[in-house]
């Protein structure tokens, strides 16, 4: 049901492909939210954490006025939910029966979070390899990218293989893990102070 090489492949093809399209940005849809198997979950997870990421370069222009700022922090916001809404229904459905030993030792971080970071992984991977091959920039900084570049490509290959040693080991009953929800409080009218107290005012 897990196979990180299946998953960090999927991670790479979407994410030259989607940097194919106009301008790289098509915000993930929501409706993902409702995909029901694991590589498309995992896909819509990947397409959140693109979208995040190209809208935080958004947000680092310098060029940028305030009320684009201001724009894009509430996407940003809108993608940051979607992006852990979609690592918690990883988890859920990797525990959906699923009869781990509950005494076996807790794993604090999921198979659903370790995918998140291997999203970022695949993202740092594609955008420093443009960099290794940038015509204008200096031999200097491709040379420094190349080796950033390979210490990614270590740090990935390191990481996909612990998603294989947990996953098993849960099947075998030596770890197991819980789902634990991220309870984001910045986006929800009723816990943030920022919006309830904005809501109120006469």
């Amino acid at each position: 049901m897990l196979d990180a090489l299946v998953i960090t492949r999927m991670q790479d093809e979407t994410t030259r492909a989607w940097h194919q399209t106009e301008d790289g940005t098509v915000l993930a849809d929501e409706a993902d939210l409702y995909a029901d198997n694991l590589i498309a979950i995992a896909t819509a997870q990947h397409r959140a954490n693109f979208d995040l990421w190209h809208e935080e370069d958004k947000a680092r222009d310098p060029s940028a006025t305030d009320s684009q700022i201001a724009a894009v922090k509430h996407q940003i916001d809108k993608l940051n939910q979607q992006r852990n809404d979609l690592v918690e229904k990883l988890d859920t459905l990797l525990l959906s029966g699923l009869e781990e030993n509950s005494k076996a030792p807790l794993n604090s971080e999921t198979p659903g979070l370790i995918i998140d970071r291997l999203s970022i992984l695949a993202l740092r991977i594609f955008h420093t390899r443009e960099e290794s091959l940038r015509e204008t920039a200096t031999e200097t900084h491709r040379i420094r990218n190349r080796e950033r570049l390979a210490l990614l490509e270590e740090q990935r290959n390191d990481l996909a293989g612990c998603l294989d040693a947990l996953w098993t080991d849960i099947l075998e009953g030596r770890r197991q893990f819980k789902l634990y929800r991220q309870m984001k409080m910045y986006n929800d009218p009723e816990l943030n102070p920022a919006i309830y107290s904005h809501k109120h005012q006469p």
